[in-house]
């Protein structure tokens, strides 16, 4: 079935593709004809550009919105430093602070946090680059016991969010309108969005990935042809969505909101007496989006051999080398193994590329599952051409088993985030949280057993002249 069955129901209208460019009002006649900016907006709306890329990007990678909206995001007293949230240089998830290190991790499934909203629940677990530089990325786990204050609004310069629920509903209102995010989807909220996020199904916990260069693709399909893997009509995006919240002029108000902006990995705040989310109509391809991952169209081998697990490949943000990706979002849904005289699972592995990974629900095929093991909720990191593949039980299992057609993974999706980049781990990451397992090697790979026999008579000196 390519659609997720979810116990949350849908409650809102979107508008279906990626990279598409749309246009959505909430009222008759508030977008403009023909034109972007005219001198009187209708309605008494003000014209406000949003731009994801330089306005010289080449049309193909160019991404950009316009806003009709009832007053401008200018309009707001200076922000200023502020010591709440996950992201001040003393805390233990400092960015500036971040060890490299060659060992394989695995966590356990990481705490709720009932005292925490979404943004005050994130904690950058690993990272590399610096956002300044727009370079690199950061990847955290978030766990929240109740939504944001509805007169708030948090939005980072630093990047595009990529979430990865893994348990709760996440409702999301932004500047563009709303997203249902449940387990299972994913949404991306792009740099400079605004958004309040709203947990209608209690506590949530998930993982994220914020990417400080470029945007998420879709993955060149080659040989495969024009469909399959992540299909571009099933990606949604919100319609246009606005509230009245306002007085006389933009300094007036019967309310105040506060603004939380994630800048160079540190928090800012300033108070308006105005909602920020008031655009009533909106056109442009720069705008969050979200995808369920049941309708990914998974690709494999009906031959023989595992391929690479960039064949599950969902999103992609590229660098400046082709074929290599600051990041890739990878998942391992459910799916059917046909391969012949074959090691079905993933098999040992060195990589240049950086490895982390979670698991949103079920168990992987490649590990254990169970207490110690790799459990919904908790990670692993196989940084740079740190040695990982199936633990030992699991390879036993895989090279005795019956080669049969056997459906693999229902009922669960782990998913990965790989990066070209070296990944530091951060204090919280490493000690604080508490959920790093110090067993992880040996209970894996250190019962693994010697299987080798020399045939008899062979000689191990080819090497030697004679």
């Amino acid at each position: 079935m390519p659609v997720t069955a979810f116990e949350v129901p849908e409650r809102y209208k979107y508008q279906n593709g990626f990279g598409s460019y749309f246009e959505t009002e909430a009222v008759p006649d508030a977008l403009p004809i023909g034109q972007n900016s005219p001198q009187k907006p209708a309605h008494g709306l003000y014209a406000e550009k949003l731009s994801g890329t330089a306005f010289t990007a080449p049309r193909h990678e160019n991404q950009q919105s316009w806003l009709y909206r009832i007053l401008p995001s200018c309009a707001h007293p200076p922000f200023a430093s502020t010591s709440d949230g996950p992201f001040k240089a003393e805390n233990p998830t400092d960015p500036a602070k971040l060890e490299y290190i060659p060992n394989q991790l695995r966590w356990d499934p990481f705490d709720h946090d009932n005292q925490s909203d979404f943004v005050s629940g994130m904690h950058l677990v690993a990272g590399a680059g610096d956002p300044t530089l727009k370079q690199g990325i950061g990847i955290f786990i978030y766990a929240a016991g109740k939504s944001m204050d509805p007169h708030s609004a948090f939005y980072s310069a630093d990047g595009d969010l990529l979430v990865v629920p893994q348990e709760g509903t996440l409702d999301i209102r932004t500047e563009l309108g709303w997203l249902l995010v449940r387990p299972m989807e994913i949404c991306v909220i792009p740099r400079g969005i605004k958004y309040q996020v709203h947990l209608p199904s209690g506590p949530a916990r998930g993982y994220a990935l914020e990417l400080y260069q470029g945007h998420f693709t879709l993955p060149e399909l080659g040989p495969i042809g024009s469909n399959c893997l992540a299909n571009a009509r099933d990606f949604q995006a919100p319609v246009a969505c606005f509230s009245e919240d306002y007085g006389a002029t933009a300094s007036e108000g019967p309310n105040s909101y506060t603004i939380t902006v994630k800048f160079n990995n540190s928090l800012f705040q300033t108070k308006q007496p105005h909602t920020p989310f008031d655009v009533v109509a909106w056109h442009g391809n720069y705008y969050p989006y979200k995808y369920d991952l049941g309708r990914f169209n998974t690709i494999g081998s009906i031959s023989f051999d595992h391929p690479d697990p960039s064949i599950f490949t969902v999103l992609s943000a590229l660098s400046d080398h082709p074929g290599t990706a600051i990041t890739d979002f990878v998942i391992f849904p459910p799916r059917w193994l046909v391969s012949e005289n074959t090691f079905r699972p993933p098999w040992y592995h060195r990589n240049t590329m950086s490895e982390f990974m979670g698991l949103i629900a079920g168990e992987y095929d490649a590990k254990k599952g169970g207490q110690g093991g790799f459990m919904p909720g908790g990670a692993s990191l196989h940084n740079v051409m740190s040695g990982h593949g199936p633990d030992a039980k699991s390879f036993e299992g895989a090279s005795n088993a019956e080669l049969k057609p056997v459906l693999v993974g229902k009922g669960s999706c782990a998913f990965m985030f790989e990066s070209c980049l070296m990944v530091g781990v951060t204090e919280w990451g490493l000690k604080m949280c508490r959920k790093v397992q110090p067993g992880y090697n040996d209970e894996s790979w250190g019962s693994v057993q010697v299987h080798w026999k020399r045939p008899e008579g062979a000689s191990a000196d080819g090497h030697l002249l004679k």
